[in-house]
């Protein structure tokens, strides 16, 4: 089992950290950062943070996540993305740490019809998706120690993400429009922070490379918006709760075309997770099962206070 002196975690306030934090005190002393104490977009401020810190772990959530903003702001998208990436691995090299890094099912077109593997070519529809593809190869030509996750359609209790959004307007209105024709595996933040401790616990040094880290299954954002206010319906009812004024029976499928964006996004984003489960000997939930879990902690409180 792999053990760490001092870990240095990007991102404190994104969704993925505030998951990750508490679950990594039991590998090491964790140095958990916001974006005010590093700001992955100065390259000399990252240098100088990591030789302060000297860990020997880095974990890298932390990322330009604004993906129709990205767009318009290219420079800052590739600074953060693509530049901070390479930089953090450089420096984790001098200290022969590992570093931990997460990318995005962004970096394939979604025209193929099958879920993507670790092997298959990446080509990104979007300056985001290019973004994190650049940071990834960043990362690989410096040859330093790594992970890297790709992981998809993330949400969870905390942050700002597609299922706390779907129960504030489910809260709000009587009806969605949600787009079904794009397909892909939601993901909890939780699944990530557990499945990265697992693999930590497993590093010992012959499983860098790039991992799909998802949970299983597959469905689209309208067949998700449907479960998160089904499984809320349920929930509520169980703990007479207030109920959501958007019932399943009006939440309505759109297609991609009628929901125009300025980021294109990947039609197919279902990413094969065997080569992770393999290598480090678990399993991952479905994503449905993953759900309940994040819709039960949150059922706990009022929707409106989402």
């Amino acid at each position: 089992m792999a053990t760490f002196n001092k870990i240095l975690l990007t991102g404190i306030n994104g969704q993925v950290g505030h998951a990750l934090y508490p679950k990594l005190q039991s590998l090491g002393e964790v140095v958990a950062l916001d974006r005010s104490q590093l700001d992955l977009s100065k390259p000399d401020h990252i240098r100088d943070v990591v030789r302060q810190t000297k860990p020997d772990l880095i974990i890298n959530p932390a990322a330009y996540t604004a993906v129709d903003k990205a767009e318009s702001e290219p420079e800052l998208a590739y600074a953060i993305n693509g530049t901070a990436p390479g930089i953090l691995a450089e420096e984790a090299a001098k200290l022969n740490a590992l570093l931990v890094h997460y990318s995005t099912d962004y970096v394939f077109d979604g025209t193929k019809t099958t879920p993507y593997t670790e092997l298959d070519e990446t080509n990104p529809l979007s300056v985001y998706g290019a973004s994190k593809l650049a940071g990834e190869k960043a990362i690989q030509e410096v040859g330093a120690n790594h992970l890297i996750f790709r992981t998809s359609w993330v949400y969870g209790a905390y942050g700002k993400n597609f299922m706390r959004t779907i129960l504030r307007l489910a809260a709000e209105r009587d009806s969605l429009n949600i787009v079904a024709d794009q397909f892909g595996a939601p993901t909890s933040t939780e699944s990530i922070a557990d499945a990265t401790i697992t693999a930590l616990h497993a590093w010992d040094g012959t499983q860098r490379g790039v991992y799909h880290l998802v949970n299983t299954g597959e469905t689209s954002w309208h067949g998700f918006a449907l479960e998160i206010i089904r499984q809320y319906g349920e929930i509520a009812q169980k703990k007479n709760l207030a109920k959501l004024k958007s019932t399943v029976e009006n939440v309505v499928g759109i297609t991609t075309a009628e929901y125009p964006t300025p980021a294109h996004r990947p039609a197919n984003s279902k990413m094969s997770t065997e080569k992770f489960m393999s290598t480090f000997k678990t399993e991952l939930a479905p994503w449905e099962l993953a759900l309940r879990s994040t819709v039960t902690h949150l059922a706990t409180f009022s929707v409106e206070n989402h």
